[in-house]
Parts: C-alpha cells; structure tokens; sequence
C-alpha cells in the first residue's frame, strides 16, 4: 500500500491533509507530539484532534515522534521506504512572539527539523513529493516599504503600485529586512527545501503562505488570528490587537483549499518550485473588518482592544499574489472566501 508522512497531522493543516489521504486509499502516518500545547497553553492542544484522527480511521497510524530527533525520523522512512509516495511538512514552531522566548527550540523545530525530513526522504524515498509549508515571514518586514494609503478600516497600497492589484508575488526579495526569529528558521528550513530539489532532485514544493485558518484550528493568542477571534468573540472575551490602528491586512485561506493545492502540486510536481499562497485578492481582510464580522456573527460587537505598540516584524499588508500558482495548476482556486470562513468557524465555535 502506498504510504503518506505527514508532520503535524494534528495540527490544522495536517489534520485536512490525513483527512484527504485518508480518502485516497492512502496509509498515512502522522507525526505529531503536540508541541502545541507546550508553546500555547492547553487550550491550543491538538490532542484531541489526534484522538479523533485515531478513533475514526483505523488505517491512520500515529507517531508520537518529535523531528527534532534525526535518528527517530529516519527510523520511522526506513519502515516504509520507497512504499512512501508523499510527505506533506506541516509541523513547525509557527509564531515570531513565542520564537523570542526560546530562539534554540524554535530554530531546532523549524530548520532542523525539517533538514531531518529532508534527508530521511533522500535516504528512503527520494520519488516521493515532498511538500513544505513555508511562510510569508520570510520576506521579514520587506511589504511594510510599500507605499501604503490608510482607509476608514484598512492600509491599502498605492494603486500605482505593482502588487495592488494581484497582490505580493514571489519577486519580492527575502534579503536585508526584518524577519524575527521565526521567519529566520522557516527562511532556512525554505532554502533547504529548495536545495535539496536543486542539488539531490527531490520533489520538493515551497508554499510560502499567508494567514492559514478553518474550524480545526486551535486559535491562541499568540497564534491563529481568526481562530482566536472568533473564540474571543463567541466567549464575550477581549481581543487584542498590536498596532497600526487594528487596520493591517491579511489575506486568509481555508484549510482545505491548501490542501487541494498540495494535492494539484503532487500530480503533477514542480521540484524546487517557490508558491506564494493565500487567499488572495479572493479572501482578505483587515482585523477591524473581520472583528466586525466576527461580532455579527456572535451577536454582539467584538471587545477590541488596541494596542499602540505593533509585533515586532509584524506585516502591515499582505496579500498573496497566487498568480503563479494558478498558472502552473489552473485546475485550482480557492472556494472559501472571508466571509465564509468566519461562518465555518463560529459554527464549530458554537457547536454543541
């Protein structure tokens, strides 16, 4: 039977790719310790997520196995060897706040991390794609230069500009900027994915993606924008926002239009090739517009709480141009826009 790996297969990502293998006819095997909680708190926990992955499909296999152990993670290729046709990458340290507290945790997860699945995969399965969830912090604080016009509710930027209309492409450099330490380790973790495409002719695929959100998202504080949101106003709870007048823009993309994405890359992959991914022009908002929508949808307005004093590296516009991508996979475009997004999430919020 073929095999699929995939990291973080509790996670939000991982979870909707074990699902979708899972309907292939695929083994997969999930590799998930729930470093999660440790970085977040309980309540950003994936346990039960993997509990119900195992109770619900008995032909899904769970490794509680952290990548940061090299010989751990070429064990468990070595069982399956050339039978593992993709590895789907999604497990990482994913917040600039928390990689401050603990920069050597956060390197190790993020780039070691994923240097070990790298070479497990040249050693075991160098056929196999090899897909890697980047992220757009490795462009650091490089979109805070666009010209930027602020709104009633939002930053735009200019509409002379390049980008205005599509969004930020993969054109936009990755050097002399700020990237926190976060957008450090996965800037190194996506150079790796992309050399080892280069030099060893791995199928790696690079998803540099913007905010990444659905209903199996354990929103924190610290990470999970929209999820957190929606728990904060479901709750009657305060969110806080850190700066630029709770007017920076993010583009948002379901779960499941990602995973689509990878599925389209896998048929048909494109080794070495970076993706800017996200919603797009299709699905974004400010945070003053989703708070908005959020506190519709709970029936009473969200508390929000702004702080003058912005993340440090924080972007105050993103959009993803998908252009690229879509060119490369026409059969592709997302089907879950802002709107829809918050619905999916106030009713998984408020299920009972």
């Amino acid at each position: 039977m073929s095999v699929s790996i995939v990291t973080g297969s509790a996670g939000l990502v991982g979870a909707e790719a074990t699902r979708d293998h899972l309907g292939q006819g695929l083994h997969v095997v999930g590799i998930d310790n729930d470093m999660r909680a440790r970085f977040f708190g309980p309540e950003a926990s994936t346990g039960a997520q993997r509990d119900r992955l195992i109770r619900d499909f008995p032909e899904y296999e769970h490794l509680d196995l952290d990548i940061r152990d090299a010989e751990a993670v070429d064990r468990a290729f070595a069982r399956f060897g050339s039978a593992i046709v993709q590895v789907v990458h999604t497990a990482a340290q994913p917040s600039h706040d928390w990689a401050a507290s603990e920069p050597f945790t956060d390197f190790q997860v993020n780039a070691n991390g994923t240097l070990h699945l790298l070479e497990a995969t040249r050693r075991h399965c160098p056929e196999a794609t090899f897909i890697f969830t980047s992220t757009n912090k490795v462009y650091g604080d490089t979109p805070n230069r666009l010209p930027l016009v602020e709104r009633a509710t939002r930053w735009e930027v200019y509409p002379a500009h390049a980008f205005a209309a599509e969004g930020i492409d993969e054109t936009m450099s990755v050097d002399r900027t700020l990237h926190s330490l976060f957008g450090a380790s996965k800037l190194a973790a996506d150079v790796l994915a992309q050399e080892y495409a280069r030099y060893f002719g791995l199928r790696t695929g690079i998803f540099r993606c913007g905010c990444l959100t659905g209903p199996g998202h354990a929103g924190a504080r610290l990470h999970g924008f929209l999820s957190w949101m929606m728990k904060c106003a479901v709750a009657g709870r305060p969110y806080e926002v850190y700066g630029y007048k709770g007017k920076q823009v993010r583009d948002n993309l379901h779960s499941r239009d990602l995973v689509q994405a990878f599925a389209a890359f896998h048929q048909r992959p494109r080794p070495g090739e970076v993706y800017n991914l996200g919603g797009g022009r299709f699905s974004h908002s400010s945070l003053l517009e989703a708070a908005a929508l959020c506190g519709e949808l709970a029936g009473r307005p969200l508390d929000l709480r702004i702080r003058e004093e912005p993340r440090t590296g924080d972007h105050i516009w993103w959009v993803s141009d998908t252009r690229k991508f879509r060119a490369h996979y026409p059969e592709w475009s997302p089907e879950w826009d802002v709107p829809a997004i918050l619905r999916d999430l106030h009713a998984a919020e408020t299920a009972g």
